[in-house]
């Protein structure tokens, strides 16, 4: 089996968190992913809100990051210790453990200054730990700058989140526009439109001809849910959503058809 890591992108609000926690739904009722592990690095932190699951920040690899960081200011680091056992370490802890998979809150910084060689300490790590799962589902900002900066290997897919608006299709271009700048050679791009009617349906194709990119999938589209909204706006875990759902079994059989699990 391919060890894979799909990262979703896109503009806030086309529902990319929401995307990935059903993704998250489907490898949990399968055999196939028994071991998955979840990143989310985008600064909102929407997948622990998904799942009713709240996660303070000084359990984030940020909230330690800011702490490891004062400590080295004041040497208050232990001459016994290194800083990649301490971040190695930190990393560990922040992991919250679910009965199928693994959640990594990666939070937002709430201080100044540089970071470069506690992330490049973190990069190798995370990059270890994600070799000891079967699939890494990777919640990411617009900016894919925040991709290489945790990790140097791309991809193995990018799913880009659109949904029927021009800002969302701004954002679309400025991914693939930065994916290249920054080389990030993702084995395959795919984009997934969520909440269209039949009409922007037909917006969305031109736009895709138009890009021309011939690495570039369109994975499916998917309509407006009530329920889904249902979840987002109460105290609800997106997992728990009955796997009749209309808007789940159209995900799940795009999923399946699309091949992006391999």
């Amino acid at each position: 089996m391919e060890k894979q890591t799909i990262a979703f992108s896109g503009k806030g609000g086309v529902g990319k968190s929401t995307l990935l926690v059903l993704l998250l739904k489907i490898l949990s009722e399968g055999k196939k992913y028994e071991n998955s592990l979840v990143i989310d690095a985008d600064p909102d932190s929407n997948v622990g809100d998904l799942l009713n699951y709240t996660v303070k920040f000084e359990n984030t690899i940020s909230g330690k990051m800011v702490l490891l960081k004062r400590k080295i200011e004041k040497r208050e680091i232990p001459i016994t210790e290194t800083k990649d056992r301490i971040i190695e370490n930190d990393v560990f802890e922040s992991l919250i453990e679910f009965e199928k998979f693994d959640l990594l809150e990666l939070g937002h910084s709430k201080t100044k200054g540089c970071y470069c060689s506690i992330n490049n300490f973190l990069k190798n790590i995370i990059e270890n730990l994600a070799k000891n799962y079967d699939i890494v589902l990777m919640d990411c900002p617009a900016g894919l700058e925040h991709f290489s900066r945790l990790t140097s290997k791309s991809a193995s897919d990018l799913v880009i989140v659109v949904d029927p608006s021009k800002m969302s299709f701004h954002t679309l271009e400025r991914i693939l526009d930065i994916s290249n700048s920054l080389e990030l050679n993702f084995g395959k791009l795919w984009i997934l439109g969520n909440r269209f009617n039949e009409k922007a349906e037909s917006i969305l194709n031109d736009k895709i001809k138009k890009i021309n990119n011939p690495n570039l999938n369109l994975l499916g589209i998917l309509p407006f849910d009530d329920k889904i909204s249902e979840f987002n706006l109460t105290d609800s875990n997106l997992l728990e959503i009955s796997s009749e759902n209309i808007f789940y079994k159209e995900f799940k059989d795009l999923i399946n058809q699309s091949g992006i699990l391999r």
